[in-house]
């Protein structure tokens, strides 16, 4: 016989529900707009329970951040961290995998770190450092993708991986940002399409 929907899982299973829940309520809403109410309704989850998990809203918050960058930097290794492809060929196949989760969530959600750091960023000091963190963190990793490319020679020897990788993240996540508000993946499309075209280009030809 199923379980009613009012009663609590196991305790990990619970906190992990919880978290994928909110997670999908806070990208959509925002974290200041998402009640706890509303998490505990969709997850199925006794109003009690919550703070047997989390000792407060802000904790919970913190726990869907570190849950959504746990995931990702898995879809990380699974496009940047890739050693079938080439290094630029890992870059487009993350951009090009962007695109797809944009479409696919109907311009719903976007990137929960980016549209919390917007909202959050300058009203709680807790959620601004842990989101610079993982911002910081994927931006070595976009470093480290692209120093490889410059070693194999996909992109010009002067050129400098860490400025490079900023110059990604900060237009990603404004394109991203701008494919939300506009419904349309154009935006996002066009900054990998320059990014690829016009900055990185062809490696210079090596002097004779």
């Amino acid at each position: 016989m199923t379980a009613p929907k009012s009663q609590a899982k196991p305790s990990n299973d619970t906190r992990a529900e919880l978290i994928r829940v909110g997670g999908d309520i806070i990208a959509q809403r925002g974290f200041n707009s998402t009640g706890i109410n509303a998490v505990l309704k969709e997850a199925g989850v006794p109003k009690g329970s919550f703070y047997y998990y989390f000792a407060s809203k802000e904790d919970f918050g913190l726990a869907v951040i570190d849950g959504f960058a746990a995931e990702y930097n898995a879809q990380l290794d699974r496009t940047l961290g890739n050693p079938a492809l080439s290094p630029l060929e890992r870059i487009r196949r993350y951009l090009d995998m962007g695109v797809s989760d944009m479409q696919s969530c109907d311009y719903c959600r976007g990137c929960l770190i980016g549209n919390l750091g917007q909202e959050l960023a300058g009203q709680n000091e807790s959620f601004r450092l842990r989101l610079d963190s993982i911002f910081s963190d994927w931006q070595a990793r976009f470093a480290e993708c692209l120093e490889q490319a410059r070693e194999q020679g996909e992109i010009d020897a002067s050129a400098d991986p860490r400025s490079l990788a900023q110059l990604m993240q900060m237009g990603w996540q404004g394109a991203t940002l701008r494919s939300k508000v506009s419904k349309s993946v154009e935006p996002m499309a066009q900054f990998a399409s320059m990014f690829f075209d016009q900055i990185l280009g062809r490696p210079r030809a090596k002097p004779q």
